[in-house]
């Protein structure tokens, strides 16, 4: 009999192939999406399993990196994206919230067990953010993270997941402040010109420069910050 990690990974392949085969197009089908819970007897490692479960997540990991892609307008240039054969995601007994390891998401079953709210769809904001991290350029490792954390929550907020307690527009100390802060400065930025957060991690391939904003918009970030606090009054 099939392993159930296998069957959810058949599951999926065939209904990719559908959807290929049904003239849908669908960039995801090279890569695999495998779900573990490692903590299946903990409460988080339950409540994982009865609000979203191993099959719903996998079918979110694969939404998500589709609407990654368009948010990167990468859905027709395969040499700008990375190549990412499998992506694993691990629900296990650990403290924090989650972090991405190359192509390894771990989301922490406790921070699951204690949510206070719709626990099913903050995990697939969890899921969009870290997915963010598998698929984005880094410039080498030469990107501050307060900007790398900032595009995944761009990613997540302009995918519908932005949890009511994040940040609203114009709040933050700095523009790389990371997460919602910097989430909120891209969306800023991202209404100055169509595509910007896409072109700003096309650049980010093989370099990073604070020089990237003014290449794209014109002005410093330091400039742009300020024009965005002033636009909200603070």
């Amino acid at each position: 009999m099939m392993s159930t990690p296998s069957r959810y990974r058949f599951i999926l392949s065939i209904c990719l192939l559908v959807l290929v085969h049904s003239g849908i197009h669908t960039d995801v089908v090279a890569t695999t999406f495998v779900v573990r819970n490692t903590a299946p007897g903990s409460n988080g490692g339950k409540r994982f399993a009865h609000s979203i479960g191993t099959a719903r997540s996998t079918y979110v990991m694969s939404s998500a990196t589709s609407f990654i892609q368009r948010t990167f307008r990468q859905t027709n240039s395969h040499d700008q994206r990375k190549h990412v054969h499998e992506v694993t995601l691990f629900i296990e007994a650990a403290d924090g919230v989650a972090y991405t390891a190359g192509d390894e998401i771990h989301v922490s079953a406790r921070y699951i067990g204690t949510y206070k709210g719709d626990v099913a769809q903050e995990i697939r904001g969890v899921i969009y953010h870290e997915m963010t991290h598998v698929w984005q350029w880094d410039g080498k490792g030469r990107t501050p993270g307060g900007l790398i954390e900032g595009i995944a929550d761009f990613v997540r907020l302009k995918a519908g997941y932005a949890p009511s307690h994040w940040a609203r527009p114009g709040e933050g100390d700095k523009w790389d402040q990371g997460y919602d802060v910097t989430a909120r400065f891209l969306d800023y930025c991202e209404g100055l010109r169509s595509g910007f957060v896409a072109e700003l991690n096309k650049k980010m391939r093989f370099d990073y420069r604070e020089s990237f904003f003014e290449d794209l918009l014109g002005k410093s970030v330091h400039q742009l910050w300020g024009a965005y606090k002033h636009k909200y009054g603070q």
